[in-house]
């Protein structure tokens, strides 16, 4: 399989096989499983420490203890009062892992993916490289966070293999959830306030907690580092808090390194899908409960297909900071004083958390399924304002065509497909088509997407509005598989739009142009800081290979038989440049100069839906209160 290079050096190993850990399961008893002998090898600095001990030392560090006295004076309260404020944030907060509650939870879900999943894939090598991390350095985790799913499968991987069990930040509301949040705090989950603001002890006892961990190597740390899970199905722009704990005592030279382990997760169907594209359209989302959960049990009635998990090659701290960060300026404070990082180090936590994403970009694996839903969506065609049907949709001929097509163009650009190569291809792209039946439909040899035509029993018709609503979701359902993709196409599209606008074929505008599209998608997608450069070359190197484009040191220039690579690359983002136009619009004619996130998205939402009916827009994308405030943040 063709791979392309990422940024931190690291080449995809080709020779990278997958296993599929629930074939044992289905042919072994999973309370034998749950119940086997666990004797993980832990980080070989770690010294035994129980959970009451974690806690123990963390509030009687140095650190803890100087910011209650500052707590203390700022607020007139006493320095006790303060300690046992702390305290009482440290019991709320801290986890309290147990193997019981492992072996439970082992047993529960193998019963659970076996029931949802036809495969759950691991590569091999990946375990062997993150269990030699391990025993070497303390390790964080870093996967990708696309479903609920992805809270529980990490941990049941590492049981299964005998690595060590992490402790896993999480959402306050799990933890609310009656015996669920017990159950997931004694499997190692710890849980963070959504909103912490200015609370400068919940900061002192969450920041001391997670550099504790890592400082002793209790456990290898996981967290999201996109902080929250993905509701598009895209990656998602870094949060750096709990970056820079984790990365701290490195930097104050308490670790001699540490490894950040990108781990890649992806689905041939999430069991969100439609739950997100609600919630991309102002449906409040449901509040975590037991009661929820235990509604939510249908879901095992369906078929997810498989879920790939690429554990990707553990990365240095110590190799990829070097030259980029002065730990020197550590050593001129005490280490147990607060210390605000400078500019400097504040840009390499941002660059590191920009590379592991990356990397988890080229590791996911990428169903059939995704690559039809780029064209599914570029062939869809509106239904116009009177409700009269036209004909829509792509011949299930065309289609077939075009995703082979595109499956080559993909591989050449170094994604890597999750394709059976024993099976005709038609029925690979067949089987794909049925897994997402909820959503797609293929009637007298035309491909369509299945929008929701019948409201609650007794709510009679609906209106004009509503209807583009319920197609709107189905957009947004297909959408979020075609998100998977992007990662692969979006520098080679951006590259095939800067052609394509630029008057003229001189590089060095044709560069400009892109360099302008880079910044505008900021919001939307991952590019590593100071890589403009690069990422112009290699979008350039991807389609003078494919023969979209001729380059020279002077030119770049599009060929008449490269026409249809670039004119498919650049539909790819007419959706995001439809968003901006909508957003535009609506600030043109909005006469207030303040407002809220709150208030703009349902009034931007509100001409989208106008736009749509009357046919001047086609992308019902532009719905999307994720696309809203993205282009809010960049337009502001």
């Amino acid at each position: 399989m063709t791979t392309c290079e990422d940024p931190s050096g690291y080449r995809p190993e080709d020779e990278d096989e997958f296993m599929d850990i629930l074939e044992e399961r289905r042919r072994s008893s999973d309370l034998g499983h749950a119940l086997r002998t666990f004797t993980p090898s832990p980080y070989k600095g770690a010294p035994p420490l129980s959970a009451g001990a974690l806690n123990r030392t963390v509030l009687e560090s140095q650190y803890l203890r100087y910011v209650t006295k500052e707590v203390a004076m700022e607020t007139g309260e006493s320095v006790d009062l303060v300690r046992e404020e702390a305290s009482g944030i440290l019991e709320e907060m801290s986890q309290n892992l147990q193997l019981g509650f492992i072996r439970l939870l082992g047993f529960t879900l193998s019963k659970v993916f076996k029931r949802l999943f036809s495969h759950i894939n691991i590569n091999q090598e990946g375990l062997n490289r993150l269990q030699q991390a391990i025993q070497e350095s303390p390790v964080i985790l870093m996967p990708n966070h696309r479903s609920y799913v992805d809270f529980l499968v990490l941990s049941y991987i590492l049981f299964t293999y005998d690595l060590p069990i992490p402790v896993i930040a999480a959402g306050i509301p799990l933890m609310d959830m009656k015996m669920v949040g017990e159950i997931l705090r004694r499997s190692g989950a710890f849980f963070i306030r959504r909103t912490i603001g200015s609370d400068k002890l919940y900061w002192a006892v969450l920041s001391e907690y997670v550099k504790t961990i890592v400082r002793t190597g209790y456990a290898p740390v996981e967290f999201y580092v996109e902080g929250l899970r993905s509701r598009t199905l895209k990656s998602l722009t870094p949060k750096l808090g709990m970056m820079h704990m984790v990365l701290e005592p490195f930097f104050k030279g308490e670790v001699y390194d540490i490894r950040l382990v990108p781990i890649s997760i992806s689905y041939d169907r999430v069991l969100e899908e439609s739950l997100l594209a609600h919630e991309l359209l102002g449906v409040p989302k449901p509040r975590e409960t037991t009661m929820g959960l235990l509604k939510a049990r249908r879901v095992l009635e369906e078929d997810y297909g498989s879920m790939h998990v690429y554990f990707g090659m553990p990365l240095s701290v110590r190799q990829l900071t070097k030259g980029r960060v002065d730990r020197c300026e550590y050593n001129l404070l005490p280490r147990d004083l607060p210390h605000r990082p400078s500019v400097e180090t504040q840009e390499c936590v941002s660059w590191l958390a920009q590379q592991v994403i990356r990397v988890q970009e080229q590791n996911s694996i990428l169903s059939p399924w995704s690559l039809m839903a780029c064209l599914v969506l570029q062939g869809h065609q509106n239904t116009d304002p009177a409700g009269e049907e036209q004909e829509k949709g792509l011949s299930w001929e065309l289609l077939t065509q075009k995703t082979l097509w595109l499956k080559g163009l993909a591989i050449s650009f170094g994604a890597r497909l999750d394709w059976p190569d024993q099976l005709p291809e038609i029925q690979v792209m067949a089987s794909s088509m049925a897994l997402h039946r909820s959503v797609i439909r293929c009637r007298r040899g035309r491909v369509t997407l299945l929008e929701e035509e019948e409201g609650p029993v007794g709510a009679g018709p609906f209106t004009t509005e509503e209807g583009v609503v319920r197609r709107a979701r189905a957009v947004l359902m297909v959408a979020a598989y075609r998100n998977q993709a992007l990662h692969v196409f979006i520098r080679p599209a951006m590259l095939a739009l800067a052609v394509h606008t630029t008057q003229g074929s001189r590089r060095e505008d044709i560069y400009s142009s892109f360099r302008f599209l880079l910044d505008l998608f900021s919001n939307d997608f991952i590019f590593i800081t100071g890589r403009s450069s690069q990422d112009f070359e290699e979008a350039c190197s991807l389609l003078r290979k494919c023969g979209a484009v001729q380059t020279s040191q002077q030119e770049v220039t599009s060929p008449e038989e490269g026409q249809s690579t670039t004119s498919f690359l650049r539909a790819l983002l007419q959706p995001f440049i439809d968003a901006y136009q909508v957003v535009f619009s609506h600030l043109c004619v909005e006469e207030v100069e303040v407002f809220t996130e709150r208030q703009m998205v349902p009034a931007v939402r509100s001409l989208a839906t106008k736009l749509l009916l009357s046919g001047e827009l086609k992308s019902y994308e532009a719905l999307s209160s994720c696309l809203c405030v993205s282009r809010r943040a960049e337009v502001l």
